[in-house]
């Protein structure tokens, strides 16, 4: 699966999806486009999800008739969101082109 991380998503989390082809926003350049251009952008180069902790953008944006599932992050604090891995890979393994997900994760352990 490729999966695209916002600005905002920890990067130590790539390390924990090493079976998932992991690319930032801002290694490609991405970083200054807005939410309807990063999608856009996201689903134009072949990823099949977009990893953002911008909670506001499923309501700014929609997903009909996207081949992209984008996964929130309900709390991107790394400290807290290392426990919580396996949340994450559940809800990559259940992304549905065109559907936003949450990933819940408490704000504290």
């Amino acid at each position: 699966m490729r999966i695209l991380f916002d600005h905002g998503v920890p990067r130590p989390l790539s390390g924990c999806l090493a079976s998932h082809d992991v690319v930032t926003a801002q290694s490609l350049g991405w970083d200054t486009l807005r939410n309807g251009e990063l999608i856009m952008a996201a689903e134009q180069a072949g990823f099949d999800v977009l990893l953002t902790t911008d909670r506001h953008m499923r309501y700014q944006q929609s997903l009909n008739n996207r081949r992209i599932a984008v996964l929130v992050l309900e709390n991107a604090q790394w400290p807290f969101l290392k426990n919580h891995v396996a949340s994450v890979e559940s809800a990559l393994e259940g992304a549905d082109p065109g559907r936003w997900s949450i990933v819940e994760t408490p704000a504290r352990d």
